[in-house]
């Protein structure tokens, strides 16, 4: 298909606490997918950086940050926010660049330097902030959200805290056969329930930490991996980065005229269905087609309505797909065989690179005690702040 690029290498730095800046992580991640794509830093033709906004100036200028750690060599230089969704932008940028026929090969960096709790606001009071509104205005930081939408699926599927603990349960098992996983040992339904309360009904080991880390991905179009000696590369088919569709617009800028409002046709989907639909269609696939999927469990809670909102089941069969084991290593469509966040923790340009890194590997067959039998096709999922929407699909 035309709209494809070749994934080249993969690469990452461990995820962790660290204490050092988010740089060298993702130096560290770029170098080793250089390596495994056999390519010289020197011979890539752009290089695109998700931003953090955690680091300084020379985390807002990710990509040139990384060009100047790496060695300057003239390549084009990208840099991308988009919150959690940073890194599949940086990857649509990529894409965009190679089959625009500007770079035959781009290199794509993500990496973060992570604070201990939940992510605060940058920059003091920031009232267009939605994460300052959120805190200042509703006192919700991220995990009381995520006891919110908790609560939500008891109340209206009838899930319970056993089955959130199931999630936990199956991603640690698989977390801790992952050398680049920040926690790396299993744990039981008993040890979730035993956790400390965060934001009832959720517990400690229901919800991601914040880490450090860094992910890298080589891209390059098809022929020129043909050239390089890959006849039959991993593909990157789609990338969606759609917005939400809303029947009405609020307007809280007072320098924009209300007549600017748009409104649109109310859509019977969440902003997460839509975000996996378009990948669907530009890929010409559907869910049934999925060999697996990474996704964004920031909470146990959320990853059963990615269940649902990817297409893998109906509306409230989320735990019930769950407990029935399609989700888990060698059922149907095995979800987060990396350890997903409750393994890693979030590093948040990084984690959208990283989804990658795992569906390319597992589509290798280089995935070790974590493979998916027959991989051909994968999907990561996640969505940023302020409308940023992100999945990526992944062919052999």
């Amino acid at each position: 298909m035309t709209g494809e690029v070749a994934v080249l290498g993969t690469g990452m730095h461990p995820w962790g606490k660290w204490g050092r800046s988010f740089v060298e992580y993702g130096t560290v991640a770029a170098r080793t997918a250089l390596d495994d794509a056999g390519i010289d830093w020197r011979d890539v033709g752009s290089i695109v950086g998700a931003d953090t906004v955690r680091g300084g100036y020379p985390g807002y200028v990710a990509g040139a940050t990384f060009a100047k750690a790496l060695g300057w060599q003239g390549a084009r230089v990208t840099s991308v926010y988009a919150a959690c969704a940073s890194g599949a932008q940086a990857v649509a940028a990529a894409r965009a660049q190679i089959l625009g026929g500007l770079a035959d090969v781009v290199l794509v960096v993500g990496a973060d330097a992570a604070p201990k709790g939940f992510f605060r606001p940058a920059g003091g009071d920031r009232p267009d902030d939605p994460d300052w509104l959120r805190f200042r205005v509703l006192g919700a930081t991220n995990p009381t959200y995520f006891g919110l939408y908790a609560r939500r699926r008891m109340a209206v599927h009838g899930d319970t805290p056993e089955d959130f603990a199931r999630v936990k349960v199956k991603n640690a098992a698989l977390g801790a056969l992952n050398p680049y996983a920040r926690y790396r040992r299993q744990v039981t339904a008993e040890e979730v329930a035993a956790s400390a309360v965060v934001a009832d009904p959720l517990r400690l080991l229901d919800i991601c930490a914040t880490s450090d880390g860094g992910a890298a991905l080589v891209l390059s179009s098809v022929e020129f991996a043909r050239r390089h000696g890959v006849a039959r590369p991993v593909r990157i088919r789609a990338v969606s980065t759609v917005t939400p569709r809303y029947p009405s617009t609020v307007l809280d800028l007072p320098d924009i005229a209300t007549d600017s409002a748009v409104a649109v046709a109310p859509v019977p989907e969440t902003f997460r269905a839509s975000i996996a639909r378009a990948a669907y269609e530009e890929a010409g696939i559907g869910p049934d087609d999925l060999s697996l999927a990474e996704v964004y469990d920031l909470s146990t809670a959320l990853e059963l309505q990615w269940y649902e909102d990817l297409g893998l089941c109906g509306e409230g069969e989320g735990a019930k797909l769950l407990r029935d084991g399609v989700t888990a290593l060698g059922g149907r469509t095995p979800v987060n065989t990396s350890g997903g966040l409750a393994s890693f923790g979030e590093a948040v340009p990084a984690q959208a690179i990283a989804q990658v890194c795992e569906l390319v590997r597992q589509l290798r067959g280089e995935a070790g005690d974590r493979q998916v039998a027959g991989a051909c096709v994968g999907l990561s999922a996640n969505q940023g702040l302020f409308g940023h929407g992100s999945a990526v699909i992944v062919v052999r």
